[in-house]
């Protein structure tokens, strides 16, 4: 690791009111449509806690109600390239490719365009009381990000250009929900699902394109990205770091308390249920 990577944040919360809790859930790396089933549920879990008046009353199965939100990393076992929820023109080749076994195709719960995965490091996280300002929760969800690349001397802004629909690919545009570096190129695609008052903001960190098949998909080059000084569970370590200091339930600069959740604690049994809404209508499911 570069030396600036070795970075340790130093951090001592002053006495005063407990911090926000926000669970965190371990990295995780699982096919197809069960990372989409899984943060469906974490959003809907928060709703349920969201509106218990105690822990008496949650609905079985649901994480503490204490918490004030859930983090999670996770990676992609084989090439999958996930479709924003109301992308619906999709190129006849995506479905050949898929059916052809070359990658798995997905929807997502969230917004924006398709993200080709297994070349970076997908975040979500959940959020159960933000603003209603869509620019405002954006850029308070992503400043932990920010402070994160900005330690590896990578500083990231907001992109500029205007949302639009007629690119296929996330990374063909930098809107004011992405992440970028001083030359334009894109390095985190960021999109949200609203529910009754509470955010998913599933993200892409780009760590190495997929470039021959990046180009099959989409007809152009994957970005140019700077090289990372860290490998992808040093990048990690480091976004959990200021992420303790900077998710967007901080009400203080004592920042949160990261809670691991346990995965086995999950009802697996309901989040597979959710795994169909996820498919692609003419690709085999993943």
């Amino acid at each position: 690791m570069a030396s600036q990577s070795r970075r340790q944040v130093q951090w001592a919360p002053e006495q005063g009111a407990p911090r926000p809790r926000v669970g965190l859930l371990a990295p995780s790396r699982l096919e197809g449509t069960w990372p989409m089933a899984i943060d469906n549920w974490l959003l809907d879990n928060a709703l349920a806690t969201r509106a218990a008046a105690s822990a008496a009353e949650l609905p079985a199965g649901c994480l503490p109600a204490a918490l004030a939100g859930t983090l999670r990393f996770y990676q992609w076992p084989r090439p999958t390239l996930s479709l924003g929820f109301h992308q619906q023109r999709l190129p006849a080749h995506w479905l050949e490719l898929a059916a052809a076994g070359v990658l798995d195709l997905v929807r997502r719960p969230s917004g924006g365009r398709a993200v080709l995965h297994g070349g970076d490091l997908t975040y979500a996280l959940i959020w159960p009381s933000p603003p209603p300002q869509r620019v405002e929760a954006y850029r308070r969800s992503c400043r932990w990000l920010q402070q994160g690349f900005a330690a590896i001397d990578l500083p990231l802004g907001f992109g500029e250009a205007a949302i639009s629909r007629d690119r296929d690919s996330c990374f063909a545009t930098s809107t004011a929900a992405d992440l970028v570096h001083a030359d334009g190129s894109k390095r985190i695609g960021s999109a949200q699902l609203w529910r009754r008052g509470a955010l998913l903001q599933h993200g892409s960190i780009m760590i190495q394109p997929q470039r021959a098949l990046w180009r099959e998909l989409f007809g152009v080059d994957a970005p140019v990205l700077p090289d990372l000084p860290v490998t992808t569970a040093e990048l990690i370590t480091l976004l959990v770091a200021q992420a303790q200091l900077y998710l967007p339930q901080a009400e203080t600069d004592q920042g949160v308390e990261l809670v691991a959740l346990e995965q086995a604690a999950m009802p697996w049994d309901a989040i597979a249920s959710q795994r169909s809404a996820y498919q692609v209508v003419g690709a085999s499911p993943p």
